[in-house]
């Protein structure tokens, strides 16, 4: 039986199916549940009256009472505004509209008091507040002392009367209705623990708060709770996994000795060695390994890799390793094939160019266990790909992929499913790990190779051209290439952005002498390889691309990255593309270039840029400045659909539910004891495919 939670909006006093149509469209709110948990994104406080002599510019909303003494429409058609003098006994403040004039010059009297709310604004020397709420000054208003609510709602909705107060009285009357219904989903001792207020309590008080102390209580123990319930479905997914997945056992480390001994051209930094220990760890324990493995640009997860597909091979069995693109995947298997040939290994590249005599030759090699390495893009998971046994799956770059493809190349043993190893040379701080990844365990490479100089950045005003210009020529007489990349391809009318094609023009023009290459997405993957390949030859000097680079690429004779319009990139996307770079021994530089008018945030991104070159330190940064949402493109995930915790900001409180959720999982697996049925009656109501178990339902 559908629950009070699964009830359609529509049936709400004042909504019907034109309405609940238009807000499961706008909002993706479609049952009683989904507008009990549309949180306020903020708070205008109601609780004081200030007088117009305190107020200043710098003040977000405030709430004045007193009356109208002028009303004055000053200016001519668009210019046209109303002015209304606004007085108590402190002085006076100028109330102004520019919209609806003739409706509120209707509402307007001289003489009545009124109660009056919105956000204060300088004017020359004057202060004003544009388009305020205003109502006529009662008894009940006068007394009432609340905190305001305000919702996200869209101007479709407006235009359909369903503002942030509409959309409140929609919330106050289903709370209403839900009283009997909201049942407590903690234990107890967890509640005590942690001084969490009750459920029910809590989500009237989010919603109606009537003071501030309440809103933090009410906050606090819903966040608590949300992020509680997917650390615990984390957990336990991991809990079952260990349990009911078996690995197969790898422990012959012959060819990895051999390779160690003989072949190893550089030697491996001790967080290298750290993490090949754990990797290690988990294939002889006989249970399936799920592993993250995170590591800057350039930090050697390649090698890591490597060594681990030699203790699988060195037992018998197959390994595979699947890149976003082309160009990773055939940098991977160029890389990995130098060492392959040298311990006589069979290895072979699969991409959607490859051709279909040569993949006949693929498949049949896979089958009779000849390959022991296959490295290729998502061709990897095609059904016709089999292998004669896959013992471990490596993943590079894994947010590229979605979680269905990952589960593909899970099933290409049907006998007992392979170690799972994912890469990412994108950093992700510890919050957003333990959320996506929670039920990963996780290796971390966290020192550069030996040798390696730290790149220096620049951040460069578009007035500095030239200098940049004459700069990038010295590298050049020194034998060093350049990179030069711009964020659009072709010119648009919407953003003020230099584009490639033009850039390219202005860059041949500067230097005449030199070859230069080109590179963006809308070029096919041949022509994209031969430029490539020229400027990896060494036959061109500067390569002029788009963000395709951003990911692939490896020649360590690139000592500059220019990045124009580097105001339009993410922090993630300019410390991947800096890696392009300091691949050498060579001293290394990556310019930032800009115009001068930069947002604040944009700045915020250029001096972290300059500042440091650590990728977790930067992630921190890009996760305080973006949220969580989009961050590593994992939106589709499902498990950071959060609707009330902030990963950004609830750090410690993450940290504690999780500890909470392990503590009682070690103590009660499978949620049988009495005091733990709150925990079960709730994820019992859940619909199978709800990630986020903090929901309603």
């Amino acid at each position: 039986m559908p629950s009070f939670f699964d009830t359609s909006i529509e049936f709400l006093k004042g909504v019907g199916p034109q309405k609940a149509a238009l807000i499961g469209k706008e909002l993706s709110l479609f049952t009683y549940g989904d507008l009990i948990q549309h949180y306020p994104f903020r708070y205008e406080d109601r609780t004081k009256f200030y007088k117009t002599s305190e107020i200043n510019a710098d003040m977000p909303f405030v709430q004045l009472k007193g009356r109208v003494t002028k009303i004055d429409t000053v200016g001519e058609l668009r210019k046209k505004r109303l002015v209304v003098r606004f007085s108590d006994d402190s002085g006076h403040i100028e109330l102004v509209w520019f919209k609806g004039i003739p409706w509120i010059s209707k509402k307007l009297k001289l003489g009545v008091d009124y109660v009056v709310f919105g956000k204060p604004t300088a004017y020359g020397r004057k202060l004003n507040i544009a388009h305020p709420e205003i109502e006529v000054l009662t008894t009940q208003n006068e007394k009432i002392s609340f905190l305001q609510p305000v919702y996200h709602t869209s101007e479709k909705m407006k235009a359909r009367f369903l503002d942030s107060r509409a959309l409140s009285k929609l919330i106050r009357q289903v709370m209403v209705l839900a009283e009997r219904h909201i049942n407590e989903t903690l234990p107890a001792r967890i509640s005590e623990q942690f001084g969490l207020i009750d459920k029910k309590f809590a989500l009237w008080h989010v919603h109606f708060p009537s003071n501030n102390e309440l809103l933090q209580k009410a906050q606090f123990r819903l966040k608590f709770e949300e992020l509680f319930f997917i650390q615990l479905r984390l957990l336990k997914l991991k809990i079952s996994r260990i349990d009911k997945f078996k690995g197969q056992v790898f422990k012959d480390s012959k060819l990895l000795t051999s390779f160690y001994n003989d072949h190893l051209p550089f030697d491996l930094t001790n967080a290298q060695k750290r993490v090949i220990k754990e990797i290690y760890h988990d294939m002889k324990s006989g249970r399936q390994m799920n592993r993250l493995l995170q590591g800057d640009v350039g930090s050697g997860k390649t090698i890591v890799a490597f060594i681990c597909m030699l203790l699988v091979v060195s037992s018998g069995s197959q390994a595979s390793m699947m890149a976003p693109t082309e160009i990773l995947a055939g940098q991977h298997y160029e890389g990995l094939k130098e060492y392959a040939d040298k311990l006589g290994l069979g290895i072979a590249k699969l991409t959607g160019s490859t051709k279909t005599s040569e993949r006949k030759k693929i498949h049949e090699g896979l089958l009779s266990g000849e390959i022991k390495i296959l490295v290729g893009t998502h061709a990897l998971i095609e059904d016709t790909v089999q292998f004669n046994n896959l013992g471990l799956a490596i993943i590079d770059e894994q947010h590229r992929f979605g979680v269905a493809q990952r589960a593909k190349l899970w099933n290409k043993n049907r006998n007992v499913y392979p170690h799972i190893l994912v890469m990412t040379a994108t950093p992700i701080p510890r919050t957003l790990a333990m959320t996506l990844y929670g039920d990963l365990d996780v290796s971390v490479i966290d020192e550069m190779p030996a040798g390696r100089k730290p790149i220096k950045t620049l951040h460069q005003y578009d007035a500095k051209r030239l200098e940049v210009f004459g700069f990038m020529k010295k590298e050049i007489q020194k034998g060093r290439q350049i990179y030069v990349v711009y964020p659009l391809i072709e010119e648009s009318s919407k953003l003020d952005l230099k584009d490639l094609m033009d850039g390219y023009e202005s860059i041949a023009r500067a230097f005449p002498e030199q070859h230069i290459s080109i590179v963006h997405g809308k070029m096919k993957p041949q022509d994209k390889d031969f430029e490539m390949q020229r400027f990896v030859k060494h036959e061109t000097q500067i390569m002029v691309a788009t963000t395709v680079i951003e990911v692939g690429v490896n020649v360590p004779n690139a000592s500059v990255m220019v990045i124009e319009n580097a105001e339009r990139f993410g922090l993630a996307q300019l410390h991947q593309l800096r890696g392009r770079v300091g691949r050498g021994a060579d001293q290394s530089y990556c310019i930032l270039m800009t115009d001068y008018r930069l947002s604040k945030e944009a700045r915020t991104r250029l001096e972290t840029m300059v500042r440091t070159n650590n990728g977790f330190e930067i992630a921190d940064v890009d996760l305080k400045l973006r949220g969580p949402g989009d961050i590593t493109g994992t939106q589709q995930s499902g498990v950071l659909d959060l609707l009330i915790a902030d990963l950004s900001k609830d750090t410690k409180l993450l940290q504690a539910a999780r500890n909470a959720a392990s503590d009682l999982l070690e103590d009660d697996p499978e949620l049988s004891k009495p005091e733990n049925g709150n925990i079960l009656r709730h994820i019992q109501s859940l619909k199978k495919s709800v990630v986020n178990w903090g929901r309603i339902s």
